[in-house]
């Protein structure tokens, strides 16, 4: 999935109202006094995300792996994995966007 097809489902899965239009990648939630929502590139997004949704953060600091947890009403559990070198809070904050954009992948 590209990373806007990753906000896109994310922001689905949390329930965000946004407008159609993103600006370098990251949803505008209001247009008259814009918000910006990016959980790939901001830390308290993505934390405010995996609390609201549930998610469990493992890190592996053995193998420079970051994995989400998450349990899915009626489809189980799922992992989503993200290996770094330098960046871990990265890693981290794709790895639960993933998490999130499969949520809402599959809600109706």
């Amino acid at each position: 999935m590209s990373d806007r097809e990753l906000l896109e489902y994310a922001a689905k899965a949390a329930g965000i109202d946004w407008d159609a239009q993103m600006d370098n990648g990251t949803i505008v939630i209001a247009a008259e006094a814009p918000i910006f929502w990016n959980p790939l590139t901001n830390d308290g997004a993505a934390l405010r995300l995996a609390v609201k949704l549930h998610i469990n953060i493992e890190i592996w600091d053995t193998d420079n792996l970051i994995r989400t947890n998450i349990y899915i009403k009626n489809l189980g559990h799922g992992n989503f994995q993200e290996r770094y070198t330098t960046d871990p809070l990265a890693a981290t904050r794709r790895a639960i966007v993933r998490a999130a954009a499969e949520i809402g992948r599959n809600m109706p």
